[in-house]
């Protein structure tokens, strides 16, 4: 079944157009609600967002929809994603929903969906929900008096910032740590700066003042430009950015530079397998983490698996063969020990512990490996499917016979963009930008010419 909905992590696109309508969020409610709907015991769902303006509305569509579903639906407001993941699960409830575009501008909005085990949906429900979505769903509704009702759950900020204090060591406080965060004026605006200063930190706070429209605006993790000006304007001795709904963590040391998720999750691996708490004997990651990271692990005897792009993928592994550390280079970390999906502060945390029971700096504690040279460029396109071009294969096979010894190859379309990412590394970097280059030309040449 072609997937018209569903991408690599939810549903995405541009508020108040297909498919981010209020009519589609309603309907995907009816839909996941009838799918959860499972058993006599009277149902729930957790619906939680991020800050954006268009947030209002389909909050208030979905609760529409799963009410008339006959599932009671408890609305949490503005909270992280790993929050709403961490919540189904402690509130027993039968589906979480969180309402994000992540990292996307304000314009765009998104639908996450989770389990009542709080892990994300797999491909299998994701195609039942899809298929009920083009059928007529009134057959669907509940009876009048099985509505669901709905209301505010109050407190759920507390709960998530002590489930993310619990997760350091009992040994380690913040104390005499000096703390810059950039929240992305995004969903945890409230709860991140509030953590860090309960477990004994001096926070300077940024991008905590949002307005609905400024998500992600030259903030956060996909624009570290303002904590690393910030870092350097009060000296802290860390900054942390966190994304729109803060599943994912970019760390400045400092000294201003910026830390990825890759090196992140080389200190995390190492620590952990230190302590022997590390299991699986090694990690997962995604095929675009950096090859530096590969060698690193396994010059400490210890292995990287691979998988396609996006957090839920590498859950779904991590899962199926054991290990316990998980993530993606652009910061989202999974430790499947304290949770079930990407979680920006946790990831965080664990960095922050790391720092002050070695009392080294984060520039010596965070740099493990140096990056092999790697290159991505987006090719964006209307429509078609350049890659099945014969040209455009031809030069893929050409590009990685050459890189075969010293490097790798990524082309893949984006899941949430209409992009095809072209992405290279190897050991040399003229060869790797050459390679790239020349392969985005091919792509841009066959899209032209189809247009």
């Amino acid at each position: 079944m072609t997937r018209r909905y569903f991408g690599t992590d939810g549903i995405r696109g541009q508020s108040n157009r297909f498919p981010m309508t209020p009519d589609l969020a309603m309907r995907v409610g009816i839909a996941a609600g009838t799918i959860f709907r499972r058993g006599g015991h009277r149902h729930r769902v957790v619906i939680g967002k991020d800050t954006r303006l268009s947030g209002y509305m389909l909050e208030n569509a979905m609760v529409a929809g799963f009410t008339a579903a006959g599932l009671d639906a408890f609305v949490l407001g503005p909270i992280p994603t790993p929050a709403v993941a961490m919540l189904t699960r402690s509130l027993r409830c039968d589906l979480g929903v969180m309402i994000s575009a992540s990292h996307n501008p304000f314009a765009d909005n998104g639908i996450k969906l989770f389990g009542p085990d709080g892990y994300k949906l797999s491909d299998e429900i994701e195609a039942q929900i899809e298929e009920l979505l083009e059928k007529d769903l009134y057959s669907q509704l509940a009876s009048a008096g099985e509505i669901g009702r709905a209301k505010r759950i109050d407190g759920v900020h507390d709960r998530y910032i002590e489930f993310a204090k619990r997760t350091m060591p009992r040994d380690v406080t913040l104390q005499g740590l000096r703390v810059a965060i950039d929240c992305a004026n995004g969903a945890a605006y409230k709860v991140a700066p509030s953590a860090l200063w309960e477990l004994g930190a001096e926070v300077i706070t940024i991008g905590n003042e949002p307005t609905g429209t400024n998500i992600n605006l030259d903030c956060g993790s996909t624009h570290p430009e303002a904590l690393q000006k910030k870092v350097h304007e009060v000296r802290a001795d860390i900054g942390i950015a966190l994304d729109g709904d803060a599943d994912r963590v970019i760390i400045v040391d400092e000294n201003g530079t910026v830390i990825d998720g890759d090196q992140l999750m080389a200190v995390i691996a190492e620590s952990w397998a230190e302590d022997q708490t590390l299991t699986g004997g090694g990690i997962v990651a995604t095929v675009m983490s950096n090859l530096g990271l590969e060698r690193f692990l396994g010059d400490k005897g210890l292995t990287l698996a691979r998988t396609k792009v996006g957090d839920r993928y590498v859950v779904e592994h991590m899962r199926q063969h054991g290990f316990n550390v998980g993530g993606e280079q652009s910061g989202h970390l999974v430790m499947s020990d304290f949770g079930t999906t990407g979680d920006g502060l946790v990831a965080a945390l664990q960095i922050l512990s790391c720092v002050k029971r070695t009392g080294k700096t984060v520039s010596e504690i965070c740099h493990r490996f140096e990056p092999v040279p790697q290159l991505l460029r987006n090719v964006r396109f209307s429509g078609g499917k350049p890659l099945e071009d014969k040209t455009v294969k031809q030069a893929i096979a050409d590009a990685e016979g050459e890189l075969a010894r010293s490097g790798r190859l990524v082309i893949r379309p984006s899941g949430t963009e209409p992009l095809i990412r072209v992405m290279a590394e190897g050991d040399d970097r003229e060869q790797v930008e050459r390679i790239v280059n020349g392969l985005v030309d091919v792509i841009a040449s066959v899209k032209s010419a189809a247009a």
